[in-house]
């Protein structure tokens, strides 16, 4: 059963939800995930999205911060939810799909603004839910799974705009980055973007804070797609939309694509 899927860090998905339409009408994906929703469960406009034929809805939510939801046209069930790090936030759920396969949606927690967990606390609580999150995937190895979302950290020199540059701004510093590879490999997971697209600059976010952010090109690849290897090599097809940053009342962040064979 081929499929594709897309990530997305939607920065409110009721300011922003004729934007999703517009990506579902113009893309039209499979299954979408979207991260930092902004709202509870229940104040999704989930009627604007069925009506494009996005029945299904697994979602976990909370008023004006963080949240995360999966949309799709074909069946899922709800497979669950966890709360690393102990943060109370509504950052990570779960779908299985009935060919078996299990989406993870995560949220990982930005760091704020200092990398030093002495000083900021909200660093020492990304590298605790990025901790937890290995410990998880040690302990109950996954298997025929799809792990995607706004996973706040740009691993590779190529994922950022200036390597040398960022090494001491939060997403690209090298205690986020080992974190962020032992997560990867406690669940062996394979990073399908790069598998497809090996080579190369890649970004999904620029700040608002660049007036021109096209030209200035400031950017950093902190969202992902990744799946176990049983099913990696079935990936293809992925791509990253830049042009969704320039549509009319953007989020920071533009959809990654992928397609799986399965």
């Amino acid at each position: 059963m081929p499929f594709t899927l897309a990530t997305w860090n939607i920065n409110s998905v009721r300011l922003r939800a004729e934007l999703v339409s517009r990506l579902l009408r113009e893309e039209t994906p499979d299954i979408l995930c979207l991260q930092e929703c902004k709202c509870p469960v229940d104040l999704i406009p989930r009627d604007v999205f069925a009506a494009l034929g996005y029945t299904h809805i697994v979602a976990r939510g909370q008023k004006g911060y963080n949240g995360v939801a999966i949309l799709s046209k074909l069946p899922i069930t709800d497979h669950g939810d966890s709360d690393y790090a102990k943060l109370g936030h509504a950052r990570h759920v779960a779908a299985r799909l009935e060919n078996g396969v299990v989406i993870h949606n995560f949220y990982v927690p930005a760091g704020g603004d200092i990398p030093d967990r002495t000083v900021n606390e909200k660093f020492g609580q990304k590298l605790d839910f990025l901790t937890d999150m290995r410990d998880a995937f040690r302990a109950d190895a996954p298997q025929k799974a799809i792990l995607v979302g706004d996973l706040n950290i740009a691993p590779r020199e190529d994922d950022v705009w200036n390597h040398k540059a960022l090494l001491k701004i939060v997403s690209h510093t090298p205690i986020e980055v080992d974190h962020f590879g032992q997560v990867m490999e406690a669940g062996k997971w394979v990073d399908v973007t790069r598998a497809n697209i090996p080579e190369g600059r890649l970004y999904s976010w620029w700040s608002y804070r660049s007036p021109d952010w096209d030209t200035a090109d400031k950017g950093r690849r902190l969202d992902h797609i990744w799946a176990t290897p049983d099913i990696a090599s079935a990936a293809h097809g992925s791509r990253i939309l830049r042009p969704v940053r320039g549509w009319d009342q953007p989020s920071d962040h533009v959809p990654v694509f992928a397609t799986f064979d399965l």
